[in-house]
């Protein structure tokens, strides 16, 4: 039962909790000088099991190529479950979306100087191909976070999504 309790890091996940508005940039092009794609939803993070988890529900537009090669205007949904595991002694996280089938698993820390967590993961977006990944979420204020997804490309470390989130009143 001690394993179950809550602690200041279950806390800071709490303070997260509520709906947020978000602000997307997304760089799909390989090229880092390339203009990234924009768009805008709504992410709603809530408190599971006596705030032993945290699930957030993404709602977005996003334009995706079509079959045809050319953009178009669809509706993006994800959910993640968020926690801090007092086994691991580390944050945890799951994440999946309308955009594939698979469940994204990650892990990290918190550095409370910065306000930031740091996640690292693995994706198999195509068979064969695992991508790893880095996530940093930073706490600008209490109604301020910004998002950003790093991918390994062949050892080289690119950027590529951006995520400014402002709560809702």
């Amino acid at each position: 039962m001690e394993l179950a309790k809550l602690n200041e890091n279950h806390k800071l996940l709490a303070d997260m909790a509520g709906t947020w508005t978000y602000n997307i940039k997304m760089w799909m092009n390989p090229d880092p000088s390339a203009k990234p794609q924009e768009s805008k939803g709504t992410a709603t993070r809530k408190s599971m099991m006596d705030g032993r988890y945290f699930v957030v529900d993404v709602t977005g537009k996003m334009p995706m190529p079509g079959p045809d090669g050319k953009l178009k205007e669809m509706t993006f949904k994800g959910m993640g479950i968020e926690a801090y595991d007092n086994v691991k002694k580390k944050f945890v996280g799951s994440w999946i979306d309308n955009m594939g089938t698979g469940i994204m698993m990650s892990e990290g820390t918190y550095d409370p100087a910065t306000k930031t967590f740091t996640y690292t993961g693995e994706y198999e977006g195509i068979p064969g191909m695992k991508q790893k990944i880095r996530e940093v979420l930073k706490i600008v204020d209490n109604d301020h976070q910004t998002f950003e997804w790093y991918e390994d490309r062949g050892g080289k470390e690119a950027k590529t999504m951006e995520i400014s989130y402002t709560r809702k009143k």
